[in-house]
């Protein structure tokens, strides 16, 4: 299922955030395999300021600024400091797959909406298309029926026969009645002559 331009946008914004923390988590491992490399601690820097600029969450900002606070003393080896970066950047992480799972659900509803939509759409349109039929078949099917079946009856002897102009709308009534005229006079005629 597609999911809508701005969903998509959130989940690949939030999918920035959570590679800027899985960089600073793997980079203040590797600072502690070796403390005196200061590659980790360029790494996490480049990773926390990727992280402030795809700020996209409003409980981001809060974990974002104790990471800032407390990372450059985790790198010196402060065991509470470290802790509390380590906190912060899982709950960076978790606000983003939240916000990921949030945005996920929001698509799916988004896409049985689409479809009950379109099945609504679809029974609208067919009832439409049956009610057409019917006002169709009312006031040109069976009005153009009626007048071929009096013209096919004059034809073959029948001098009596015409419109029935039950159930018709104005305009055709009007168009029985001319025809039923002309009818009577072609006939009225036939009958001045045989006399």
């Amino acid at each position: 299922m597609r999911m809508a331009p701005a969903i998509e946008i959130i989940i690949e914004q939030n999918e920035v955030s959570l590679q800027a923390c899985e960089e600073m988590l793997a980079a203040l491992s590797l600072h502690r395999v070796n403390e005196h490399d200061s590659a980790p601690h360029e790494t996490f820097a480049r990773a926390l300021r990727r992280a402030q600029a795809n700020i996209t969450e409003n409980e981001e900002p809060q974990a974002i600024d104790l990471i800032r606070r407390n990372f450059s003393k985790a790198f010196l080896g402060q065991h509470h400091e470290l802790q509390e970066t380590v906190k912060a950047i899982l709950r960076l992480g978790e606000i983003n797959r939240l916000a990921m799972i949030k945005a996920d659900r929001k698509a799916r509803q988004l896409g049985y909406a689409g479809a009950w939509a379109i099945v609504f759409m679809a029974t609208i349109i067919f009832l439409s298309g049956m009610i057409f039929m019917r006002s169709l078949r009312k006031n040109l099917s069976a009005p153009i029926e009626e007048i071929d079946a009096v013209v096919r009856a004059f034809r073959n002897g029948d001098v009596w026969r015409r419109c029935n102009d039950k159930n018709t709308t104005k305009t055709i009534r009007q168009i029985f009645v001319n025809l039923n005229e002309l009818l009577d006079r072609h006939g009225a005629q036939n009958y001045d002559r045989k006399l």
